[in-house]
């Protein structure tokens, strides 16, 4: 399975994931969330930044289900899907996943029949390779 390059303005994104938390750097002097994680807010150029924490909800932006060829590590678990999720309390930002039936689900899990764009999910987390990524459930909406 792939998983995450870390890098220095990206690593408290992943230590706050593997302690449960959605939470996404915003500059300290605007305000205005940022993802990627980067040195410099691209609003107003500030170098100061923190990390808040949010509901860790959003809403399917878009998707796709990949068809074959696959890269090897994934065939097996077509058909899958891989979304982009606009976070509610922070909708400039889109984060990409999967969605799946249960935090430690297969890729497999969700059929691709049950996506809409724009239908409602909640951040979940799962450990893959060592590394807690977010990952999304479904929710009634």
């Amino acid at each position: 399975m792939l998983t995450p390059v870390i890098d220095e303005d990206g690593a408290p994104f992943w230590e706050y994931a593997a302690r449960g938390e959605l939470r996404v750097q915003t500059c300290a002097a605007c305000a205005e969330p940022r993802f990627p994680p980067r040195p410099c807010c691209p609003h107003c150029q500030s170098f100061d930044s923190t990390w808040r924490r949010l509901s860790g909800r959003g809403r399917i932006w878009s998707f796709v289900v990949p068809h074959p060829p696959l890269l090897p590590d994934y065939a097996a678990q077509a058909p899958y899907n891989a979304v982009l999720v606009e976070l509610a309390d922070a909708p400039r930002v889109r984060l990409a996943g999967n969605v799946v039936d249960s935090p430690g689900a297969p890729l497999d899990s969700v059929a691709p029949a049950r996506l809409r764009v724009g239908a409602p999910v909640k951040v979940a987390f799962a450990e893959i390779g060592g590394i807690t990524v977010p990952r999304w459930l479904l929710e009634r909406g």
